[in-house]
This record gives C-alpha cells, structure tokens and sequence, in this order.
C-alpha cells in the first residue's frame, strides 16, 4: 500500500513562524524580568561620619539607622516587611529613622502612600519627610531602600539593602548582617547590593492609592 504524503497546509507554515515568535518574545521578556529584579539599585558610598549638617536626630547611646525610601517604589515594599522583621529581632538595640522622599509642591495625596503608612505602623520606628532628599544626598544615597547604621560615635559600620531582589522577601545577607552587628557579633558583611528605584524620582506612579 502506498503511502500518501500530505503537504502542509498554507495555515500550518503561516502559525509555525508565528509560535516560534511568540516563543521568543515570551522567554526574552521572562529574561528581562529576571534581570531586572536581580539588578540592584544605583550604588554609592555613605559617609564614613555621621554628616554634621544632618538635621536628623542621631542617638548618642545606642547605633542609630538610617532608612531612605521612596514612597511610591513598589520594591520597597519588600524592605519595609524586612525592616519590620529586623526592629522585631532587634528591639530597642537602636534608634531606627525612616525618611520618605517628597518633592517641593506635592501634598498628602502624592506622598502619604501605603508604604508610608506600613512604615508609620513599626513600633518604635520615627517616620520622617526628606524634603527634596536633602538628606539622601547627605549621606549619599540614591536607591530606595537604602539602609545606613551608625555607632553610638558616628561611625558608619554598615551600608546596603536588606532584600535579595526586587521585592523578595526572605532571609538575606544585609539583615543578617544587622541582626549580627547589633547582637554583638563579628561582623563580616558591611556592605550589601540595594534592590530598589530612584530615590528621587517624582514622576513615579503611585504603588496604592493613598
């Protein structure tokens, strides 16, 4: 018996190219998603000295650290649950300040966010507005989520962020770090990659409606 061969169809050689396509474009946008959460934030090197212009109030008798944040960076979400975690572990071990970015001439609506108000909710945490990021560029931070500790005499002992990736929450290396220095422990990590967006970007969109 002879076999029949079947062309194939014209629909058949137009939807192979057009898989193939959509395939393509499926894995380059996955890829792009997973490097984009595993990119850290724009670096940059804190004062080694608490800044003698800072109008933060820096603890005299215990480490004090710093927080910049970004009130509408989605990734800073994941920082702020970890922060949470941390002032749990490491209760009245040091004074723990949260500055939010907020540009000249945006009120209530633009800055007083979710993320806001997760941080106003840590107990013992002080929540304060940077206005401009006068403070952010103070202490040369740059990237929301930016975590900064200063000892008792001013000393910056740690600086980096306390997320493995954007928006992951979970056990990473900056707060582990933390936990270890306000604990007593050696230190063997002072400085960690920061996951987040521009500190001082006035122009993003909101991550929840105020």
């Amino acid at each position: 018996m002879a076999l029949i061969q079947t062309r194939p169809s014209r629909k058949s050689l137009i939807l192979a190219p057009v898989g193939l396509l959509w395939l393509a474009l499926v894995c380059t946008g996955f890829a792009w998603l997973v490097r984009y959460e595993y990119s850290p934030g724009r670096a940059s090197t804190a004062p080694v000295s608490w800044p003698e212009k800072s109008r933060i109030a820096r603890a005299t008798r215990q480490p004090t650290l710093l927080m910049f944040a970004h009130p509408r960076c989605p990734c800073t979400r994941a920082s702020m649950a970890e922060l949470a975690r941390l002032t749990a572990q490491c209760a009245d071990r040091a004074r723990v300040v949260v500055l939010f970015f907020r540009p000249s001439g945006t009120g209530q609506d633009w800055s007083a966010t979710e993320l806001w108000r997760s941080a106003s909710s840590l107990p013992g945490v002080t929540v304060e507005w940077d206005q401009d990021g006068v403070e952010a560029r103070r202490f040369h931070s740059e990237t929301s989520g930016q975590v900064l500790l200063y000892d008792v005499r001013g000393s910056l002992v740690f600086e980096g962020g306390i997320t493995s990736s954007r928006g992951h929450e979970g056990d990473n290396a900056g707060r582990s770090a933390l936990v270890a220095i306000l604990n007593g422990d050696a230190l063997h990590l002072p400085r960690t990659p920061v996951f987040g967006c521009s500190i001082s970007d006035s122009q993003m969109a909101p991550t929840a409606k105020p």
